[in-house]
């Protein structure tokens, strides 16, 4: 695989290509999306017009296979601001790695790493003592819970990151089968830089 960080309006023509693999991963477990084109179209223009966020892409023969975002934790959407202005902390101290996603036969090649390692650098550059992101909370006795399924804890821990006791937002989507989307809870993980 090849890696290359874009930012800004670097991102725009990724768009479709991150949305589809979003659509894609994000239908798996644990976060079970019934995604949609037009969703993701809105969400991810928020990363192309914001100067400071980060896409890194993973790439096989030109074409994307993995991609990683990140921006500003103040330049997210409020639901993920939430929780740290209830407990106080200031946003603006936060780079929010927003997601990873990779397809499937491309894992456990080291691209998560390499993902987190480029965001982690882009955070850096832009002045941010802080790193933080999250991830779904789903209940170990849910229907759909692989019975294989290894949680990513270990991984994020290797990497520095704790989790942020006390930090968890409320964010919506339509889970397979939903026709409205319904809150999920979301634990925050974080790292000093």
């Amino acid at each position: 695989m090849e890696f290359r960080t874009v930012g800004g309006a670097g991102i725009t023509p990724y768009l479709d290509a991150v949305a589809r693999l979003r659509i894609a991963v994000f239908r798996e477990w644990p976060y079970l999306y019934d995604g949609s084109a037009e969703y993701e179209a809105r969400y991810l223009q928020d990363y192309a017009d914001c100067p400071d966020s980060t896409l890194v892409l993973a790439l096989e023969d030109g074409r994307v296979v993995g991609a990683s975002t990140a921006l500003p934790l103040a330049a997210a959407e409020a639901e993920f601001q939430a929780p740290f202005r209830e407990q106080g902390l200031d946003p603006a101290a936060y780079y929010y790695l927003a997601e990873s996603v990779l397809e499937p036969e491309f894992r456990g090649q080291g691209a998560g790493h390499r993902f987190f390692a480029a965001r982690e650098a882009a955070a850096r550059r832009l002045g941010f003592a802080h790193a933080t992101f999250c991830a779904v909370v789903r209940p170990q006795d849910h229907p759909r819970r692989p019975a294989d399924y290894r949680p990513l804890d270990g991984f994020w821990r290797r990497r520095g990151y704790t989790r942020a006791e006390g930090l968890v937002c409320q964010f919506p989507w339509p889970d397979i089968g939903e026709t409205q989307g319904t809150h999920k809870p979301l634990q925050f993980w974080w790292r000093g830089l």
